[in-house]
């Protein structure tokens, strides 16, 4: 077995939800419920933030990457079930230090692979440097911003499809 497969597999052996605490403790996630739900207020979307420890070591053993945890994990949520299909995931794999982000269609065609793509690597970035609130903090601002721009809230009251808290698998 190659060293970096043996790597992957003891950083998810060890990172449990102990692991998760100390990088996203109760405040911080506060802070990210707060940071979507005033980016909720001003544009259409509806973001939900998933922290996952670790995959199950038969999953890393058959090499499974964080961007096919997040797509199980986007149908799992049910991001996809939104009246306007915009739904935003904000996967992040703990083990890998790995931001993934999936957008509903809706919104996909209109932002692009490019602009999620930048937003996950400033906050992997963070998460490197163990800057893990400042990280999420940053990457919620910017995927408000995106969604602000794309598609904002035109009036009226629209439901809250979504949890705003994030979730910890």
């Amino acid at each position: 077995m190659p060293t970096r497969r043996l790597h992957r597999l003891w950083r998810h052996f060890v990172t449990d939800h102990r692991a998760t605490r100390r990088a996203f403790s109760a405040a911080t996630l506060r802070q990210i419920e707060s940071a979507i739900t005033a980016g909720e207020a001003r544009h259409r979307g509806q973001v939900r933030f998933v922290v996952e420890p670790s995959l199950p070591l038969a999953r890393v053993l058959e090499a499974a990457t964080p961007r096919e945890r997040s797509l199980e994990v986007f149908g799992l949520a049910r991001v996809w079930d939104t009246e306007e299909n915009v739904g935003v995931l904000v996967y992040v794999l703990l083990a890998d230090r790995d931001v993934e982000i999936v957008a509903d269609r809706g919104i996909d065609r209109r932002v692009g692979a490019a602009a999620w793509q930048a937003v996950c690597h400033t906050m992997e970035a963070a998460f490197r440097r163990g800057e893990f609130a400042q990280g999420a903090q940053q990457g919620i601002a910017d995927i408000n911003a995106l969604l602000e721009r794309h598609f904002p809230r035109a009036g009226g009251d629209v439901a809250n499809e979504l949890p705003d808290r994030p979730l910890v698998l």
